[in-house]
């Protein structure tokens, strides 16, 4: 069964445009590349992040939609473990002086990696909502059977991946 529920529909709008805007933007995008996620999680993201519009016609399976709900707080977890720390030092690191923002693009760069931390935060309240709220759709899509979300056992791992260490 595919979902198309509006509330669902609306929360992964809302988190592709925070991801495009505040994560994956222009400034912080090169930092990002050093993520070492499998292929295949890029790709979950990008199908939940780009391709919204193509799904909100569509709709989501159950496991398909869990499945881009652990790519996206997998990528959180490792952002904030390996790029957050180090991110200014992977912004600078090219070593051409082209590559150094001035004037308004300095201060916009500046403004995405001091807000970094927050931006993931957020990005994972988002993910979380999602997932919560799917969750009880699926449960009440599944009232007296075995929920989707129960024959997932790496969606146990979520709250680890979406809350800082």
């Amino acid at each position: 069964m595919q979902i198309k529920d509006n509330v669902v529909m609306s929360i992964i709008e809302q988190l592709s445009d925070h991801y495009k805007r505040n994560i994956s933007n222009r400034f912080l995008r090169p930092a990002l590349m050093r993520v070492q996620l499998e292929s295949h999680t890029w790709e979950l993201i990008e199908s939940i992040t780009e391709k919204s519009d193509y799904y909100a016609l569509q709709g989501y399976h159950l496991d398909e939609l869990y499945e881009r709900i652990l790519a996206l707080a997998e990528f959180i977890y490792h952002a904030r473990k390996d790029i957050e720390p180090n991110l200014r030092v992977y912004l600078s690191g090219s070593g051409s002086h082209s590559a150094i923002p001035s004037g308004n693009e300095r201060v916009l760069r500046d403004m995405s990696v001091n807000n970094f931390k927050s931006n993931l935060s957020i990005m994972a309240d988002l993910v979380n909502k999602l997932y919560v709220t799917v969750v009880e759709i699926d449960n009440d899509l599944n009232s007296g059977r075995t929920a989707v979300h129960r024959t997932i056992p790496r969606l146990k791992e979520l709250g680890r991946y979406l809350v800082p260490r």
